[in-house]
């Protein structure tokens, strides 16, 4: 029997108005103690740094998952600004390029680390700020795409015809709207060698409503292949709309993996991990990598060591079927792909 098409909203309603994702990101909370205070934790602001380096970012959609009266709740702690992110002995192993992003540029916004692969850094703009971000002390303003930047992408693009996958990065890029999106995608698919186009967003599941029939058809009209890989860490960012959300892409053709970063205190646990893996099926994704902390200033107080990694991800083996276990990895400045973590 065939699935229901889900029916999402048009972007707007009422073309003198915003849709309502760009409605609900601009009002996004930004401030660390109005968010203890919103969820019955005001007791609890000792605790966070005021103001924090890395400023705080959450929308009503993700508050709304957490537990009122839970500060130890897995959604709240990714992104709470705690004051162990300025303690310099957790943080001193801590880099501000953990991945070698600057290194890899070849124009302002694009990189190309792995073999017919590049990527571009879209915007600096996210709908969420998440404690461990790799990329919580990039220079977006010097160092991310632009319009007036494309004929440069364009022309490395077509001098490359070892590339045949690009990737939208940020940031986040479905904080571009649906015009800019289309336009840069239209762009990108002049190009004949790149045959697939890879979304990496936090959005389905911070900003659902940004998955609005807009989209959806910029998708489903598209000449490329698109793979779009979604970032949860918890099955509990993974409500009922998330999960139509997500069938409405799989339903345009989209092919949904999921990427995690194994967070101490979060999902450094079996059972969530399992959950989170059964859950995504649920939500016709696919479970792709289970990343090792990147090594970033501030985050240093979520790794996880990986001996515990290892025996975290050899349980999952134990209990879920292979296609439901993500790859063990960990991201090495210089090298030309991600590196399976294994005994050593």
């Amino acid at each position: 029997m065939s699935q229901p098409v889900t029916i999402l909203p048009t972007a707007t309603t009422d073309s003198r108005r915003k849709p309502q994702w760009k409605r609900e990101l601009a009002d996004a909370e930004t401030s660390a103690a109005d968010l203890l205070e919103r969820l019955k934790l005001g007791e609890y602001r000792h605790l966070i740094t005021t103001p924090p380096e890395f400023k705080c970012l959450a929308t009503d959609s993700y508050i709304a998952k957490m537990r009122p009266g839970d500060i130890n709740d897995p959604l709240l702690r990714q992104v709470l600004p705690l004051q162990e992110e300025e303690q310099a002995a957790l943080q001193k192993r801590g880099t501000l390029d953990p991945v070698g992003d600057l290194n890899a540029q070849t124009s302002p916004g694009m990189l190309h680390k792995y073999k017919g692969r590049a990527l571009l850094i879209t915007t600096g703009a996210c709908a969420i700020h998440c404690r461990y971000c790799f990329r919580r002390h990039y220079p977006y303003q010097q160092a991310s795409f632009s319009n007036r930047r494309l004929h440069d992408t364009l022309n490395y693009l077509n001098s490359h015809d070892e590339i045949d996958e690009i990737i939208l990065s940020g940031g986040d890029p479905l904080v571009l709207d649906n015009q800019r999106l289309t336009h840069l995608v239209s762009e990108l698919e002049a190009v004949e060698h790149i045959q697939t186009l890879r979304i990496h967003t936090r959005l389905p599941l911070v900003l659902p409503s940004r998955i609005d029939t807009g989209l959806l058809d910029l998708l489903k009209q598209s000449r490329f292949q698109i793979v779009m890989v979604i970032h949860a860490n918890h099955a509990n960012e993974l409500q009922q709309e998330e999960q139509e959300r997500l069938s409405a892409l799989h339903q345009a053709g989209v092919i949904l993996l999921n990427q995690s970063v194994l967070l101490k205190g979060i999902n450094d646990e079996v059972p969530t991990l399992v959950a989170l893996s059964k859950r995504l099926f649920q939500c016709k994704t696919l479970p792709y990598y289970l990343h090792s902390l990147d090594p970033v200033a501030g985050a240093m107080h979520f790794e996880v060591d990986k001996t515990t990694a290892l025996n975290i991800k050899q349980e999952m083996d134990a209990q879920l079927p292979g296609y439901l276990v993500p790859k063990l990895v960990e991201e090495i400045a210089g090298k030309q792909s991600k590196s399976a973590i294994s005994r050593f």
